[in-house]
């Protein structure tokens, strides 16, 4: 019996998730809106990415809802904003359990405290939307030379668009 394509057939909300972010591109085009990658030239040369699989994965994206075209930039919705605990959730479960440290910190703006791998602030003890975060580098961050990742090595809002 050949593998299917999708979930259809599964009644799990997971599954139904999945159809929209479940492909190996996605959360790492994702990950990088949330940057403030915008751009389809910043997300091809900072994920190294296949330029059909980008433009298929972008188009999929918009279809969904979870990103806007917006002239040349792609801008995550509402929807889309709603996935930075997942986005955020699995890279704290990376680092605790394969051994990675943070290629990326995110500090709260109000009172300077990085947040801890449940979303909240140490400080204020809330759960800080990514609007209120400014990324830094972390001591797992790899020092590339790409324009975006030149641009990721100095504290930079999360969600304020990066223009290289």
């Amino acid at each position: 019996m050949a593998l299917g394509k999708d979930y259809a057939a599964q009644d799990c909300s997971l599954a139904r998730a999945l159809e929209v972010v479940g492909e190996r591109w996605t959360l790492l085009i994702v990950r990088d809106a949330f940057y403030g990658v915008r751009r389809f030239s910043d997300f091809l040369v900072h994920l190294d990415i296949p330029r059909a699989v980008l433009s298929a994965r972008l188009q999929s994206m918009v279809d969904a809802g979870v990103l806007v075209k917006d002239g040349h930039d792609y801008v995550l919705t509402d929807m889309g904003k709603d996935l930075w605990p997942a986005v955020h959730a699995l890279a704290r479960w990376a680092e605790a359990h394969l051994s990675a440290e943070p290629s990326r910190v995110f500090v709260h703006l109000a009172c300077g405290t990085e947040i801890g791998p449940d979303g909240r602030c140490a400080a204020c003890g809330r759960h800080v939307a990514p609007e209120e975060l400014e990324i830094h580098a972390g001591p797992g961050v790899r020092h590339r030379t790409d324009p975006v990742s030149m641009v990721l090595r100095n504290p930079h809002r999360v969600l304020e668009p990066i223009r290289t």
